[in-house]
């Protein structure tokens, strides 16, 4: 793959910087910015609301934006909505369903805070029963638990592609299977899948993915499912209703209903460009340099001596590891990595229970590449590693 750094300002501007942290954020080229700032800078209006030129132009824009965006991950434009974020997405789908008839959720413990929390307080109001799935200490759940838990009374199976804590992904086609075959939705948080790996929305009731974790701004995600009928808006306002008057309300059907008030409208052309910019590299190509750059990794971190978390098939991982040096905190290694320009973070990484169960009870180091890292990145990465193991010896 072509060396894209010069496409990043941030790295343009601090060239010695090592950015490892794309799986809390990714960096930005410069064509998601400039089309971010295109809308401040040429039409700047409201969407859907001003029939004047501005606003006609700013909801031309959005409509554009959507059909790319879903077009990304294989799906339709009229079955995408518009969120801040993927945590936005996955509380509309906890809080959007009718459990009156199903209560059964199943979910695993190896899942980010957004999407454990939704269902856990859910749980805690007796709405629903929840069933979290247990990991082996390589953080792995076998099919077979899915198919001892996924029943008749399942309403919803939610769960990850690809996972924030170890880097390692799931058969989503075999779990979205049996939860199918006993008449369940399935809602998958993309929000590490979708960046990383080409993405079908096919066999996918829910998908919900972030922008800012695919080269995209912050404060925009999108949530794409298969029946907008099968949940009820998480907030009404302006733009989700035909007409309203204090005896009875008209509400909108499509996607619009689940859009309350002024959207982030700079963010949706900018997340747009960032799905253009990925796919004119190609999901293929980002895969394969990211397999280069994750055994690279691998490297770095066992001459480094640190224990790294997760399958002991390092083969499993994608380019993101989670680690520990013996003797050392994490949250040390982390701001002796950022003195030799190295940024990764450290802690639970909104996902303590997965945390404890891969035995990571006191956290870890997260190392996160993406498509700007280059093997040089890599070597002074396992450089630093072998300067900070030093001192621990």
């Amino acid at each position: 793959m072509k060396d894209v750094r010069g496409d990043f300002p941030i790295l343009e501007n601090n060239p010695k910087l090592v950015y490892l942290d794309s799986a809390c954020t990714s960096l930005k080229p410069n064509r998601v910015i400039e089309a971010q700032m295109s809308y401040y800078k040429e039409f700047g209006a409201c969407g859907g609301r001003s029939s004047h030129r501005l606003g006609r132009k700013t909801s031309e824009k959005v409509e554009e934006a959507r059909e790319t965006v879903a077009q990304f991950v294989g799906a339709r434009r009229e079955e995408l909505v518009w969120t801040r974020n993927a945590t936005e997405a996955l509380n509309i789908v906890a809080q959007g369903l009718d459990y009156s008839k199903k209560r059964k959720v199943v979910t695993t413990m190896m899942e980010h805070h957004s999407v454990l929390l939704p269902f856990m307080r859910l749980a805690e109001k007796d709405r629903i029963d929840l069933e979290i799935l247990p990991c082996d200490s390589e953080g792995k759940i076998g099919i077979e638990r899915w198919s001892e838990a996924i029943d008749n009374k399942t309403a919803l199976v939610a769960t990850h592609s690809w996972n924030n804590t170890l880097g390692t992904g799931q058969d989503v086609e075999k779990i979205a299977k049996i939860a199918h075959d006993n008449g369940a939705q399935i809602c998958i948080d993309g929000a590490q899948g979708v960046p990383h790996h080409r993405c079908g929305f096919k066999n996918i009731d829910f998908l919900c993915f972030s922008g800012h974790k695919m080269l995209g701004p912050t404060g925009i995600g999108a949530l794409v499912m298969k029946n907008m009928k099968t949940l009820e808006p998480l907030m009404a306002g302006g733009g989700t209703v035909k007409t309203v008057h204090l005896e009875k309300i008209h509400g909108l059907e499509n996607h619009e209903r689940f859009e309350a008030g002024i959207q982030h409208y700079s963010g949706i052309i900018g997340f747009s460009a960032a799905c253009d910019y990925l796919k004119k590299i190609g999901m293929e190509e980002v895969e394969r340099h990211e397999r280069t750059l994750g055994i690279a990794m691998e490297k770095a971190l066992l001459s480094g001596g640190a224990f790294i978390h997760g399958p002991k098939n390092l083969g499993e991982h994608g380019a993101l590891y989670s680690f520990n040096l013996k003797n050392a905190k994490a949250h040390d290694v982390a701001l002796m990595l950022d003195k030799e320009d190295i940024a990764c973070r450290s802690g639970f990484f909104c996902a303590q229970p997965a945390m404890d169960a891969i035995g990571a009870k006191e956290g870890a180091v997260r190392a996160s590449a993406y498509i700007y890292n280059t093997s040089e990145d890599i070597k002074r990465f396992a450089d630093a590693l072998q300067k900070i193991r030093h001192l621990y010896d």
